[in-house]
């Protein structure tokens, strides 16, 4: 299987319906799918009543197509939306994502919809397997689009849903999205007495649903067709033990304290508002100063051979990070040309381009066996980490706390999150992150020139009049203070000597600065990102993994703690994605990643794989 998606092919009738050509089923009808939409799905779920009185609420839907249902939706929500603080959730499955070009010529047969479909084409997904998200704040909408088959994206998906909307393709052309055991995945993704709406009334969907515990009836159909479905969940699924604690937050929640102003707790800071948080930041020395604090930084992705749940993420995070700095002061799109490094780079670089993760529009083959990374991002930290800090209240001075009692300095929060890079081995003595020294050599005052980067192993990065290269990762002790050296200084000389930019002979004759600064790092490169756990009482709850034993039970978790750390040297390129699902888990609301990836950087891990091999 190949792992970009393929678009479509869409056959348009005169009257302007789409008509998928491998299917051999339309979108919708022309001058008439909108109706349609309102009438099955809308009313078929019981809204906007069903949303009355609500902090939240969640559709789900199978087949996102056009993205026709879920504008209609978000008009509703608009004129309906039950106080100006409650938020929709929408959360939809595509196996075949249309081109933006065909989406917007669907979608303007509705000009009552044009400001929200141009909303949603201005961050319209390439055909890329991931988990694409968008936050409306102004409206309190969220977009929570999984992209690939949906037999696999389904069963990774974390959310609860309010309602259904059940729309692939007609059953008898699109087997697929109707199979058996697809309900199931369905009932456990669904809150009690959720509703579920759909066009079809075949024999084998209604046997589906009822099997699962929905109470389904025919009601009357729209348009040509005489009949439709509605149904609700009768008979709730029991909820599977939550061994990574990755449910959300169910305790106070408006009140958040962040410890830390680098680019974890920035990213933390802005999704948590966004979402409307009331957030404190906290940091001693105040916002950028330390592993974020660089003068230029470059965000391009880390891209695998494989198709791996690690891989995927790395992707996520890195178009994630794309569509948050998109517009801001201080990101300055570019192309990077990636030599590798050695044989074993060479041959990954080979088998990457034969089965490329991201489209032409993002990647390519250079001489030399390289790639070229387009439209990635030469980054002014300080800039980037203001901008995200903007409409957030930031405190420096003396941090005391206490978890236990969710106190800092004196002051009670419902939640704290911990982005305390290498400090957390302080706050929590189990979670053994690593420290790695950093060291990039920089100059000003050089000739003004547009964003550019070079990257093969060190990176050499042009904005302006300044230059950036380095950089080093050395393993350094926990709690020796970050300092440069002439050894760092003449690593970085060889590597700006091999990476050579057309600059080198210029900025090196300007005055050079070094900086030094330590990345907190974990055992297997991934960051940590969620509740955290309760050391001893995960222990004890988890102590048959010592055995081999299964354990059916949650995990033991400190209440509203949570923490985002251990971004390495890739913090730019983690710390969008890490802040959305640290606001879902805080907030609640479907997760903007794949179940996979949320136990890859929980927390909980370190405490389930110490146990399975024997070292606690």
């Amino acid at each position: 299987m190949a792992r970009l998606l393929t678009h479509p092919m869409i056959d348009w009738k005169d009257d302007g319906t789409p008509v998928a050509r491998e299917a051999g089923d339309v979108y919708f009808t022309a001058g008439d799918g909108l109706a349609e939409t309102r009438a099955v799905f809308l009313q078929g779920c019981g809204l906007p009543e069903a949303w009355a009185g609500k902090t939240e609420f969640t559709v789900a839907e199978t087949g996102f197509g056009t993205g026709l249902n879920f504008l209609a939706l978000c008009e509703l929500w608009q004129a309906h939306r039950p106080t100006p603080n409650a938020w929709l959730h929408f959360v939809s499955f595509e196996g075949f994502p249309l081109t933006e070009a065909d989406a917007a010529r669907a979608l303007g047969a509705w000009p009552e919809l044009a400001c929200l479909a141009a909303r949603l084409l201005a961050d319209w997904p390439g055909p890329v397997r991931c988990v694409h998200h968008l936050v409306w704040p102004d409206i309190g909408v969220t977009l929570t689009l999984h992209l690939g088959d949906i037999h696999d994206t389904l069963p990774q998906s974390q959310f609860m849903a309010d309602a259904w909307f059940l729309d692939g393709f007609s059953p008898a052309k699109n087997e697929a999205m109707w199979s058996a055991d697809l309900y199931g995945l369905i009932a456990e993704r669904s809150k009690p007495g959720a509703s579920i709406g759909t066009f079809t009334v075949a024999g084998a969907v209604r046997r589906g649903l009822t099997e699962v515990g929905f109470d389904v009836v025919k009601a009357p159909g729209h348009g040509r067709k005489r009949q439709r479905l509605e149904a609700r969940l009768a008979l709730a699924s029991p909820a599977k033990p939550d061994i990574y604690g990755l449910r959300a937050h169910n305790g106070p929640r408006q009140k958040i304290a962040i410890l830390g102003a680098g680019i974890a707790g920035a990213s933390a800071a802005y999704a948590l508002t966004e979402r409307g948080a009331d957030v404190t930041v906290f940091d001693p020395v105040g916002p950028a100063s330390g592993a974020s604090g660089n003068p230029l930084a470059l965000m391009m992705p880390r891209l695998d051979a494989g198709d791996t749940a690690q891989a995927r993420l790395l992707i996520d995070a890195y178009l994630a990070a794309r569509r948050a700095y998109s517009g801001m002061e201080g990101a300055h799109e570019t192309t990077v040309r990636q030599m590798p490094k050695d044989k074993a780079e060479q041959t990954r670089f080979a088998k990457l381009l034969a089965d490329p993760p991201l489209p032409l529009e993002d990647l390519e083959a250079i001489s030399g066996g390289g790639l070229l990374h387009k439209r990635a991002l030469v980054l002014e930290p300080a800039r980037i980490i203001s901008g995200l800090l903007d409409n957030v209240r930031v405190r420096t001075g003396t941090v005391e706390i206490s978890l236990q009692d969710r106190l800092v300095n004196a002051e009670v929060f419902d939640i704290i999150v911990l982005a305390t890079a290498m400090e957390t081995n302080r706050q929590l003595g189990w979670v053994g992150l690593e420290g790695r020294l950093g060291q990039v050599e920089s100059v000003a005052d050089a000739r003004p020139v547009q964003a550019e980067a070079m990257a093969s192993g060190h990176y050499a990065l042009a904005l302006e009049d300044q230059r950036l290269w380095g950089a080093t990762f050395e393993k350094i002790e926990d709690g020796v203070p970050a300092a440069t050296s002439a050894a760092a200084r003449a690593t970085n000389a060889d590597a700006l000597r091999q990476l050579s930019p057309w600059w080198q002979r210029s900025a090196t004759s300007l005055p050079v600065q070094s900086r030094a600064a330590i990345r907190a790092t974990t055992a297997d490169r991934l960051p940590l990102v969620g509740a955290v756990p309760d050391y001893s009482a995960a222990l004890e709850t988890f102590s048959g993994m010592r055995k081999g034993r299964p354990v059916d039970a949650d995990a033991p978790v400190l209440p509203g703690i949570f923490m985002v750390n251990g971004f390495g040297a890739r913090g730019f390129t983690w710390g969008p994605w890490a802040g959305r699902v640290l606001a879902a888990m805080c907030l609640g609301g479907p997760s903007p990643a794949e179940v996979a990836a949320l136990e890859a950087v929980s927390p909980v891990r370190l405490i389930v794989r110490a146990l399975k091999r024997g070292e606690v």
